[in-house]
């Protein structure tokens, strides 16, 4: 036998270890910004270093691609270089014995042609393509780009009031984003190189619980200009284009089919996870913008369209994706099936189910899913399961939200593909069949499912929920002659919609089925856009300024997280089920922001967002 000496090595192994865990870190903080070519390299190098040097192509071919990319990188390689990147790289992709030589050699072709036009840029004009350079990175995830740490800082200082206006500079949803936003603002907060993320959400949503937004006067609105504008949508788009239009001093008359204004904020988030009456703060402090008439109860067809685009000088539609997808399934029109949108969407107006005693299977993975599973846990249900074809790890929906949801006691059904829903002789579905699955090659960057060649399995049901997705309803639009592509209005980078002449489009019914945060963020690029459509160029008003930055406490401290209430009480009612945090905990987690405004990239000019 081989005599392996353990022990030092383990001790090394160790060593090893911890510095690769604050590399790791320092790779998923990379920067917005940076220059992909320089990413390539150090991926590279990093390969180079794993290399065991059995085989020559990886031992020699690694160091000598690094060598090569570093002239590419430094602005000093020719074209004569770069077809010595591809060879060689080709050649270490074919030739090596291992997975370290051919997926370094594989990711590093494929990345030339990801950054062609960076390779381009850098063989020719001898620099960075344009927009590389570090922002302030919360700022520049956050879709809406709202001033991040501004907001922390006046929360730290108890400023309330000041901080939610800072978040209505960009962002006129302060309260819906401190409960629903996704929070992309903290993917590469810089806070992760010493400990973990700062919780952005968390403090934005103690700073609307200290100072309601219908409570914080608005900015002061501009002079009226006599120009009108309709935006069609009531929903976080067309009331994001709604505010800040009417803050420019336009005159703007927003037209909701449904009997109240939030949009799928209302109508496809359930109470619990935000609560009405907070929402209902964020539509108040809109309205008290001035210069914006809601007219709800107003659906806008073919010849409602017309009637508007013929009337005022803009028009913005903004319908959201209000529609649920259905599933071709054999006994689909059962009694007791639904579709997930429809069932959230009567909540909405205050229709709550009755599920007591019943069994209920909800089909799909994604955020709505786990929402209409939560709700009909509250709604009485006797067992609540959720089939989904793929794996756990595969779902859409945020991890917080399904360990949410396993916590209150549905059971996830995982690689369980639909396959017909069995009907009783009323007609009534009494179970849904899948078929089990495994998951096969990758497809389009995700596991693709396959048949696992078992038997089918029947999970008894008394209602079928159908949460597979949503469509636009864009058929009256079309033939207004708004144009289309699979159902989503198509439209130019500045949001004017192919064919109408003053006509915008933005939101889910232009991107597809998306956040609330990229919704807002759409509505504020479409009053912009409109704004100079109409003739003029309003810088928008804003009030808060962010306070002097104190020395940075780089101290590893442990994230705050926000916690709910207890599993076994928020399950029977649909109160909200989120805790927010206490001052002492806001204040530490404030003193974790490092302030990159004033201490990193962002106290140059270069290294802050432009807010429209």
């Amino acid at each position: 036998m081989r005599d392996v000496s353990i022990a030092p090595r383990s001790r090394a192994d160790a060593r090893i270890a911890d510095y690769l865990e604050r590399q790791a870190r320092r790779v998923r903080t990379t920067p917005p910004g940076t220059c992909p070519l320089v990413v390539l390299l150090s991926m590279v190098q990093a390969a180079a270093a794993q290399t065991c040097g059995k085989c020559v192509s990886c031992r020699d071919g690694l160091p000598r691609l690094a060598a090569l990319l570093e002239r590419l990188v430094a602005c000093e390689a020719d074209e004569k270089d770069l077809e010595d990147v591809r060879a060689l790289a080709d050649t270490v992709r074919a030739t090596s014995d291992c997975a370290i030589g051919y997926e370094a050699a594989t990711a590093l072709l494929d990345g030339l042609e990801d950054f062609a036009d960076e390779v381009k840029s850098h063989l020719q004009a001898r620099a960075c393509a344009a927009g590389v350079g570090q922002t302030v990175p919360c700022e520049t995830l956050c879709p809406a780009h709202v001033d991040v740490p501004a907001y922390i800082a006046l929360v730290a200082e108890g400023r309330y009031a000041e901080a939610v206006n800072v978040v209505r500079r960009d962002n006129p949803f302060p309260t819906a984003c401190s409960f629903v936003c996704e929070h992309p603002c903290e993917q590469r907060c810089r806070r992760t190189l010493v400990d973990a993320p700062v919780n952005i959400r968390g403090i934005k949503r103690f700073a609307v619980d200290g100072a309601p937004a219908d409570q914080v006067a608005p900015p002061v609105r501009g002079a009226d200009t006599g120009r009108t504008v309709a935006v069609v949508g009531g929903g976080p788009s067309g009331l994001s284009c709604a505010y800040f239009l009417g803050l420019m001093g336009h005159r703007v008359t927003v037209f909701e089919a449904r009997e109240q204004l939030g949009g799928m904020m209302r109508y496809g988030i359930p109470a619990y996870r935000f609560p009405r009456e907070r929402l209902d703060e964020d539509v108040r402090g809109i309205l008290n913008a001035g210069g914006i008439t809601a007219r709800c109860g107003m659906a806008v067809g073919e010849r409602e369209m017309r009637d508007v685009a013929g009337t005022y000088d803009a028009v913005y539609v903004a319908i959201g994706a209000q529609a649920g997808k259905w599933l071709d399934l054999p006994g689909a029109d059962a009694e007791g099936v639904y579709s997930a949108v429809e069932l959230l969407g009567f909540i909405g107006d205050g229709d709550y189910p009755d599920f007591t005693g019943k069994r209920v299977v909800v089909v799909g993975g994604g955020n709505v899913a786990m929402d209409c599973a939560r709700t009909a846990v509250r709604a009485g249900a006797s067992e609540v399961s959720v089939a989904y074809r793929r794996r756990r790890e595969d779902m859409t929906a945020l991890p917080a939200e399904v360990e949410s949801a396993v916590a209150e006691g549905v059971e996830l059904m995982e690689l369980e593909a639909p396959v017909r829903i069995d009907v009783d002789a009323f007609g009534r579905c009494t179970a849904l069949v899948t078929q089990p699955q495994m998951i096969g090659p990758v497809r389009a960057g995700r596991p693709a499912p396959v048949a696992a060649g078992k038997p089918e399995r029947r999970m008894a049901a008394d209602v079928v929920l159908i949460a597979v997705g949503q469509d636009v309803v864009s058929a009256p639009f079309e033939a207004f002659g708004m144009k289309a592509a699979r159902g989503r209005f198509l439209a130019d980078d500045g949001l004017a919609a192919e064919g109408q002449a003053h006509v915008f489009v933005g939101g889910d019914c232009q991107t597809g089925p998306s956040t609330v945060i990229r919704a807002i963020a759409a509505g504020k690029v479409a009053a912009r856009a409109i704004d100079g459509f109409l003739g003029y160029c309003h810088k928008l008003p804003g009030d808060g300024e962010a306070p002097a930055a104190w020395p940075n406490d780089r101290t590893p401290k442990g994230r705050v997280e926000l916690a709910e209430r207890p599993a076994r009480e928020r399950k029977r009612d649909f109160e909200g089920v989120e805790c927010g945090m206490s001052r002492e905990e806001v204040i530490q987690e404030c003193g974790r922001c490092l302030r990159c405004d004033q201490f990193g990239c962002g106290a140059t000019e270069e290294g802050r967002v432009q807010h429209a």
